[in-house]
């Protein structure tokens, strides 16, 4: 039976072959996206254990960030740029899934985010999410809750303004563009609890600080920040 078995997913991998999605290789299991080099390659910046970080330095005396990390370095023409952007503009959901699960590896039994209580994905717009098709940092919770327990409040703040991308922009710029960008629809269920406000990558800052301080306007709520990518 296991030989008939074996045959059949040979078969299978001959007319639909699993490859990796950063290489191409068709050496890999087929529950995984990255192949094990591929895997080995994306480079950890080890921030979700360590205090005083690059990443919780960004918001030091602009809001009060308990802990917070990014998973990986972001840099141009590298495998983290190309899955972000299949991610972001190719419409591969699987990616941020994949990468969330990998991000709660991080999280998980690690002392500086065991009080976080639920999960907060930073919102798009409307008007971009429906282009896109799905918000990708929603994609990511998803993923990272998958494995670590944790609810996402997917609707407690909404991004109320559209704003063009800021990829290209300054820093004085990002920060002026997100004033009033964010707002709370949901308190009640904000209320008392520690948030860990999740995106796909973070650079300046200036947008996940804009929706953090209306986060903290809520009554009793501390903020956590996770990124998938730390932008050298």
């Amino acid at each position: 039976m296991s030989g008939i078995q074996t045959s059949f997913q040979d078969l299978v991998h001959l007319f639909f072959p699993h490859v990796c999605t950063g290489c191409g290789s068709d050496i890999l299991n087929d529950k995984q996206l990255l192949c094990l080099h591929c895997l080995s390659e994306l480079p950890e910046t080890n921030f979700f254990y360590l205090p005083h970080n690059p990443v919780e330095k960004i918001f030091y005396g602009r809001i009060p960030v308990r802990s917070a990390a990014a998973g990986y370095f972001f840099t141009k023409n590298s495998l983290i740029q190309t899955l972000l952007h299949r991610l972001k503009y190719k419409g591969n959901k699987e990616i941020g899934f994949y990468f969330g699960k990998l991000l709660s590896k991080f999280l998980m039994n690690n002392e500086r985010f065991s009080g976080v209580d639920a999960l907060v994905p930073l919102p798009l717009n409307p008007r971009r999410e429906k282009k896109r098709g799905y918000n990708q940092s929603v994609v990511i919770c998803e993923g990272i809750t998958s494995a670590w327990k944790k609810p996402v409040l997917n609707n407690a703040v909404i991004r109320k303004v559209y704003t063009e991308t800021q990829t290209q922009r300054g820093r004085i710029t990002r920060w002026e563009n997100m004033d009033g960008v964010f707002a709370v629809s949901q308190p009640e269920a904000l209320e008392n609890k520690h948030i860990m406000l999740v995106d796909d990558l973070v650079t300046t800052g200036a947008s996940l600080e804009a929706c953090g301080s209306e986060l903290l306007k809520v009554r009793g709520t501390t903020l956590s920040i996770a990124t998938l990518g730390y932008t050298l």
